[in-house]
């Protein structure tokens, strides 16, 4: 079915999986990789190799002659030009398929452990979900036009868009109006990007300038918010820099109703995208860690708060730690504003460099919910360790609640666990965060091995066996 492929050379190639990339991955018949843009696992299609190296080569589709049965038609009509999206192409599914084995592989082959419950996806709305973005801006003079969106597929060419299906839809609308409106200004050669971010009623954009911004450049700014209905923060430097171009801005917020809970933020912090999401994945989060009203519960990497404030409403105490002193004022301050200030204290700490001294300082914990950004959080689970191999297993928390945005470091600190820290993974499972790209986020959950097991998710099923 398949051949060696020369630079340049057509062949036809069977697609036996998808990559964390989202590529169709294919094998030539002595065994070589071969990497496919748009091709779905189960098909056969027609490829055109443009670049070859020792160990894989990249190809080009060029035509499905066996369609895969979840491949469907990109909701879109800017997928394959922009990068934004990678797998619109495949029903939603497939893609929770794909992150599910993922994540399940992950965990197998670098931290050798298996979850004993792989717990039900958490999915929802597939297109209007993302509320924050990162838009370049460019002003092509040679076309005459100016570009607002995301880079173009492998390329740092801005993508040609007017509507984006990922994007609120009351966001997506305003591409070429900002479009319209940039093109006008006299700054519009040094505005590289716009910052989006919406709340629960808030739309806020956040103007990158390099140059200050003239008078007549204001007022074009304030007549485009006043029409569209956003509040504009300018940011002359460094996402701290963002303030609203004009006092009494409406605050930004988002809302978790199970818990009673606004959370306000700037929309230069670190927010999830996925607001519906989001609200899923912190009761499940909350929910498999359990929390007892005479708990003393740590929340790693806390950012604004968005896991403490709901632990707190069920544990005696909670500790929320960040790297980042102003990150741990704006949590406090929403634990303040829910009335939740006695149940929580907040502590900085570069958790990139913890060490069993260091973990020593902040005392002992019944349970750890740990949200690290991509790099993991190898340092903590060392430091967890060597107290435990000091101390013994009552110096570590009954159980930990990991949630990961990198199935890699995920399996890399569950095998630390598993194997070194006297913890079984009781559970596993994906969070579908961004639909219609290959990124993993996902939910663990780790028992001290004495420790009683984590209550049933009624949509769990068992793990399957290796």
């Amino acid at each position: 079915m398949s051949a060696r492929l020369a630079a340049g050379a057509e062949s036809w190639l069977r697609i036996d999986s998808l990559d964390l990339e989202g590529q169709g991955v294919g094998r030539t018949a002595e065994g070589k990789v071969v990497f496919v843009d748009g091709a779905l696992a189960g098909e056969t299609v027609r490829v055109r190799t443009t670049r070859r190296k020792p160990q894989w080569e990249q190809a080009e589709l060029l035509e499905v002659r066996r369609e895969s049965p979840l491949r469907v038609r990109p909701p879109c009509p800017h997928f394959g030009t922009c990068g934004g999206c990678k797998v619109q192409h495949l029903h939603t599914v497939g893609q929770v398929a794909v992150k599910q084995r993922a994540l399940e592989d992950a965990l197998w082959h670098v931290g050798k452990v298996r979850p004993e419950r792989v717990l039900r996806p958490l999915t929802g709305p597939d297109t209007g979900y993302r509320h924050r973005a990162r838009l370049t801006v460019r002003h092509v003079v040679r076309k005459g036009t100016v570009l607002v969106g995301f880079h173009e597929r492998k390329s740092s060419y801005v993508a040609d868009m007017t509507s984006c299906a990922v994007l609120p839809a009351h966001v997506s609308a305003l591409l070429v109006p900002l479009r319209a409106l940039i093109g006008a200004m006299a700054a519009r050669d040094r505005l590289p990007q716009i910052e989006v971010a919406v709340g629960d009623r808030q739309v806020a954009l956040v103007l990158r300038h390099l140059v200050p911004l003239v008078d007549e450049d204001r007022a074009r700014l304030r007549e485009f918010a006043a029409r569209h209905g956003v509040t504009w923060w300018l940011q002359p430097q460094g996402p701290d820099s963002a303030e609203p171009m004009d006092p009494g801005a409406p605050p930004l917020a988002y809302s978790l109703p199970e818990f009673g809970l606004t959370m306000a933020f700037r929309p230069t912090d670190f927010t999830q995208v996925n607001h519906a999401i989001n609200r899923a994945l912190v009761q499940r989060a909350v929910r498999e860690l359990d929390p007892q009203p005479d708990d003393r519960v740590a929340d790693w990497f806390c950012g604004l708060g968005n896991f403490t404030l709901p632990i707190a409403t069920r544990a005696g105490r909670v500790v929320g730690v960040e790297g980042s002193d102003a990150l741990v004022v704006r949590a406090a301050a929403n634990a303040a504003a829910n009335g939740l200030q006695p149940r929580c204290e907040f502590h900085t700490a570069n958790l990139f460099e913890m060490s069993a001294e260091g973990l020593a300082r902040h005392g002992a914990f019944d349970r750890w919910l740990v949200d690290p950004p991509r790099e993991g959080a190898l340092a903590l689970v060392q430091s967890l360790v060597e107290r435990i191999a000091a101390q013994g297993p009552e110096a570590g928390p009954r159980r930990i609640v990991y949630v990961s945005c990198n199935p890699a470091t995920l399996a890399r600190d569950a095998g630390l666990l598993v194997h070194r820290g006297g913890y079984t993974c009781r559970a596993a499972g994906v969070i579908n965060m961004f639909p219609h790209t290959a990124h993993v986020e996902s939910l663990a959950v780790f028992d001290r091995l004495e420790a009683a097991p984590v209550s049933a998710d009624p949509g769990a099923q068992p793990a399957a066996p290796g």
